[in-house]
């Protein structure tokens, strides 16, 4: 009979996780090895393989949880519009704030989204790939109701990609603690949006 998970297993692995994303971002997922990751855990290998059975195995479980936490943020802004009776600009805004208010936490998992990805087998990396497209659609959805006379079919993915542009490499030069804020900058990209795309 199989023994039953403690209940800090997911605890552990949410630590393994935050472990491996630094491991990942700082020598890059190719050269990272089950040993160093076992290493900057405080553990030895062999503990390590008894929550992930490889590497690969720990990338996608990081990958899993992520896109899971970025669509579930998507969520989260849908309904906060509804219950505060946002204005769709509003809604929008509002999600921008929302996703750099996670980027600001979550910096080495989201490198490990934009850079590794390509390390899964086929089928993982369709389920992460779909998912990234299911957040771009709804960016874009946000987009086309807060501004329908400015988005069309023929530049909606332009200004959709635009906003990722923006939003999405804040890990390459935005520090918590530095000259602004990421709720500054959020602040920044909602003027943007708000003076480019009204007029």
């Amino acid at each position: 009979m199989a023994r039953p998970k403690s209940a800090s297993h997911d605890l552990k692995r949410e630590e393994i996780l935050d472990v491996a994303a630094q491991c990942f971002a700082q020598q890059s997922f190719p050269a990272a090895s089950m040993n160093h990751i076992a290493t900057a855990c405080g553990t030895s290998k062999a503990r390590l393989y008894h929550y992930y059975e490889s590497k690969e195995a720990i990338l996608f479980d990081l990958l899993d949880r992520y896109t899971q936490r970025l669509l579930a943020l998507i969520g989260e802004s849908e309904a906060r519009a509804q219950r505060k009776n946002l204005s769709e600009r509003d809604a929008l805004n509002e999600l921008v704030r929302a996703f750099l208010s996670e980027y600001e936490s979550s910096a080495t998992r989201h490198v490990a989204l934009l850079s590794d990805t390509k390390f899964l087998g086929d089928t993982q990396r369709e389920l992460i790939l779909n998912r990234q497209r299911d957040v771009v659609a709804a960016f874009t959805r946000f987009l086309k109701r807060a501004y329908p006379e400015r988005v069309t079919p023929a530049n909606q993915t332009a200004l959709t990609m635009m906003v990722f542009g923006m939003i999405n490499w804040t890990f390459t030069w935005l520090r918590p603690g530095g000259a602004m804020s990421y709720a500054a900058f959020a602040d920044e990209v909602v003027a943007v949006l708000e003076k480019g795309l009204a007029g």
